[in-house]
């Protein structure tokens, strides 16, 4: 073991983080005695450390006294400083100095309850090009975004997704054979490059962005529009080396893992 890590160790905030951990799996709540034994440690050590979580406010005790839940604190303080606003924030300037570089509008792309919404987006810096709104919501199998913010689950979780998920405006009835063999893809490839379905002339280019624990948390996408004048801009395949890069970028600002 790390000398260093034992050295600095606090076994008391331990023993608090555990038993806060230990009700987050447990909604119904728990004795004082199951905590002791699901922890290993005595009642008498157990007591003092709910009663001090209660003090606080982070666990709630039932009107009868013999049960122990977690308490709203966390999730109320949790709002305060709203890790996605932030990483949002700090995502935004990195999107508009790319797309200066790609002459190629990008968004991200998250899921809420079944829904694929639009959280930010960074338009062309040319005269026309094709950005979405913040805020949108596409298509869960017919979108790259939605694709690849499927493709990373875990088959029972792609089946939860499918089952919330509300159909946006356009989107056509789902094949689920088609649409697992497109997941498929996705993870071999690492990405999705399709013709877009809902508008001609768009190829949709979207990479997955990780989080700390390597779970799909956003999908970044570019709507790629061809040139044909005399502006050069970069090609397609350097628009998928360039926004993968980003992708990756990103992936370090979540905290996520090197892939």
């Amino acid at each position: 073991m790390d000398d260093t890590g034992e050295k600095y160790r606090a076994p008391a905030l331990e023993k608090g983080l555990d038993i806060i951990e230990l009700l987050a799996e447990h909604g119904e709540g728990m004795t004082q005695g199951e905590v002791a034994k699901a922890l290993n440690r005595s009642q008498s050590e157990i007591y003092r450390m709910l009663s001090t979580l209660v003090r606080r406010g982070y666990v709630s005790r039932s009107a009868a006294g013999d049960r122990y839940t977690l308490s709203l604190k966390m999730f109320s303080i949790s709002q305060r400083h709203s890790p996605i606003g932030r990483v949002i924030e700090l995502a935004l300037p990195m999107m508009r100095a790319i797309t200066r570089k790609a002459w190629q509008s990008c968004h991200l792309g998250m899921e809420s309850n079944g829904d694929i919404v639009i959280v930010a987006s960074a338009e062309s810096p040319g005269n026309w090009g094709l950005a979405l709104k913040p805020g949108s919501v596409v298509g869960l199998w017919n979108t790259g975004t939605g694709r690849v913010l499927a493709a990373y689950r875990s088959r029972d979780e792609v089946d939860d997704l499918i089952a919330l998920h509300r159909h946006a405006i356009g989107e056509p009835a789902l094949d689920r054979s088609e649409f697992d063999g497109h997941l498929d893809r996705i993870r071999k490839l690492g990405y999705e490059k399709m013709p877009s379905a809902t508008t001609v002339g768009v190829t949709n280019i979207s990479f997955p962005v990780f989080g700390p624990s390597g779970e799909i948390v956003a999908a970044l996408s570019c709507p790629f529009l061809e040139r044909v004048d005399d502006h050069v801009v970069p090609s397609e395949d350097e628009i998928l080396e360039m926004y993968g890069a980003l992708a990756a970028d990103l992936t370090a600002l979540y905290g996520g893992p090197a892939r």
